[in-house]
């Protein structure tokens, strides 16, 4: 494998900002990756999240703003760094890339646990509506069981983002950018407890409650074995993240502290997860950052 300059200084920068978290990269997850997207992580938006729940010992690394018309997952087949599935996983990018106008997209990894998931964005003049969605063969069969959700809280035709999770086998779905915002009672007191209530998730803590009063977006996880909705998403965007009302932990304080490069002029993005078995946070930091990316943060899952 070809080591180019900027893939060792990416990677560097990888490897520091896992040691501020405690998370020791991968070479062999992680360079593999730097080689096969080599030719769009110069241009592309970077960020690293880190979470707490079932992910302390990770550290994602992500690319977005990825250029029209480029395929992350085949791009991942070529190089080895996923498995060929005969599962819905595999083909719902290929039918959102072919029948949406998909504007960019992005690739997420772990840097222990390597190749982990994609992200499709339209233009944030034209957001995506739930009724084109349930067209894709290959879209988790709840996303139609639940449209009248997304019809009831305003959110059936404002999809900005669609995430694809292959380990996990589990799609996410963003709602509101630009001009087609989230109605701003799904933020609210109120709202927050009845979507929750609705779909059978514990109710929201107090920091979750504050959170979504300050957030820009919601989003959700569902998968192909179940028509439920697995969890709900709010997230944060502010240029002082330690100035929030949560509770920091420790790992994250050091992300936001000590990262091994400068965050000067730069957005975070803060989020909390609401599931079945309670809350989990997450924070991302941004290394590589363009004014674009304003319109289309919701990649932070």
């Amino acid at each position: 494998m070809s080591e180019t300059t900027d893939a060792k200084e990416l990677y560097s920068i990888i490897e520091k900002t896992a040691q501020v978290v405690d998370v020791t990269a991968s070479h062999d997850k992680v360079w593999p990756i730097l080689n096969a997207f080599q030719d769009v992580f110069g241009q592309a938006v970077i960020s690293f999240r880190a979470s707490t729940g079932r992910s302390t010992e990770e550290l994602d690394c992500r690319f977005t703003m990825l250029p029209k018309g480029f395929d992350p997952y085949a791009r991942a087949l070529e190089h080895g760094l996923t498995p060929k599935t005969d599962h819905p996983v595999g083909s719902l990018l290929k039918e959102v890339h072919q029948n949406l106008p998909i504007d960019s997209c992005g690739v997420d990894f772990g840097v222990v646990g390597g190749f982990a998931k994609t992200w499709s964005f339209p233009s944030a003049a034209r957001l995506l509506p739930i009724s084109r969605l349930v067209e894709l063969p290959s879209i988790p069969p709840g996303v139609a069981e639940n449209a009248d959700f997304f019809q009831r809280y305003g959110l059936d035709d404002i999809v900005s983002t669609v995430g694809i999770d292959y380990p996990n086998r589990t799609m996410n779905l963003y709602f509101g950018a630009g001009d087609h915002q989230v109605p701003a009672a799904c933020f609210e007191e109120q709202g927050v407890k009845a979507i929750l209530s609705e779909l059978g998730l514990p109710a929201p803590s107090e920091e979750l409650l504050k959170l979504a009063a300050r957030a820009f977006s919601i989003y959700i996880t569902m998968s192909w074995d179940s028509p439920k909705i697995q969890r709900v998403s709010y997230a944060a965007m502010t240029p002082e993240p330690l100035g929030l009302p949560v509770k920091m932990t420790p790992v994250f304080d050091r992300l936001l502290k000590n990262a091994p490069y400068s965050t000067e002029g730069h957005n975070f993005v803060y989020g909390i997860a609401a599931t079945p078995k309670g809350e989990y946070h997450k924070v991302a930091s941004y290394y590589q950052w363009q004014k674009r990316v304003e319109g289309l943060l919701h990649s932070e899952s």
